[in-house]
């Protein structure tokens, strides 16, 4: 699962992670502050896309970005 692109929801996002609800994953996808693209933390609701790379503990969301809401 490294490098797979993907798109996804922030399902919960406590102070610096959270996790993300992946489409076509069954398992949520952790992700930390430090790996999204601004820095900035992401809220609950939020469309996404991103990278899985497996971990010891799952799989883990890097180069996060946000995807623009369209009006």
């Amino acid at each position: 699962m490294t490098g797979i692109e993907k798109k996804g929801t922030v399902k919960k996002w406590l102070t610096s992670y959270g996790f993300i609800d992946a489409e076509g994953m069954q398992d949520d996808v952790f992700v930390h502050a430090s790996e999204t693209a601004s820095g900035i933390p992401l809220s609950e609701g939020q469309v996404v896309q991103f990278e899985v790379q497996n971990s010891q503990r799952g799989p883990k969301a890097v180069n996060v970005k946000i995807v623009p809401v369209e009006e």
